[in-house]
């Protein structure tokens, strides 16, 4: 399937039908993911796998009782095949672009960054993995890094690293009700392409 139309066919998907995803798949897709482009080769980028049987755990450490309570959606969340945490070291930035060959920018401290590089390659990393999932007949969807953030970077580990968001996977159970935000008028993606030749 060509990239066009793996784009055409992705959706967010947050109801999942309790299967778990293969973890060997898993790791391999997110290695595969991480060929994504990563500012002056800095390889800060890190991708956790997070197996079927610890999704519970996870959505305890990310949420409280009051929303999983609440929340028609959490469910659908809890029945996913595994997860991804998407996370960036804004130390190895850091470090590289006070290289030599890098140091002239002027990028050595993080308040010199207007648009930090670390969000950038996180993104184009966790794109590469939704697209991956998509190719391989699965769903994905998307969990910002909002809620709980601390408690989840202890629970997996990452100390150094920044949270970006967590990727749910898995198998679609059809009943995924869709976004609210679909239904807000935007301009078109051709009034979004601007030519400025």
């Amino acid at each position: 399937m060509d990239v066009a139309s793996l784009l055409a066919r992705r959706r967010m998907t947050r109801s999942f039908d309790g299967s778990p995803v293969e973890l060997p798949w898993l790791v391999a897709a997110c290695e595969t993911a991480l060929l994504a482009p990563t500012a002056g080769h800095s390889a800060g980028v890190t991708l956790s796998v997070v197996g079927h049987d610890r999704v519970g755990e996870y959505l305890e450490v990310a949420t409280d009782p009051t929303w999983r309570t609440r929340s028609t959606r959490y469910p659908g969340w809890a029945r996913a095949g595994g997860l991804v945490l998407v996370s960036s070291r804004v130390s190895a930035y850091l470090e590289r672009y006070r290289e030599p060959d890098k140091a002239a920018s002027g990028l050595g401290e993080r308040d010199a960054w207007p648009v930090p590089y670390w969000y950038g390659d996180a993104a184009m990393a966790t794109m590469a993995l939704l697209l991956l999932v998509e190719e391989a007949g699965l769903a994905a969807g998307l969990w910002g890094a909002f809620r709980n953030v601390e408690a989840v970077r202890e629970w997996a580990g990452l100390v150094d690293d920044e949270l970006f968001a967590t990727v749910f996977v898995g198998r679609p159970d059809g009943h995924d009700r869709p976004s609210t935000s679909l239904t807000r008028p935007v301009p078109t993606r051709a009034e979004r392409v601007r030519r400025l030749s």
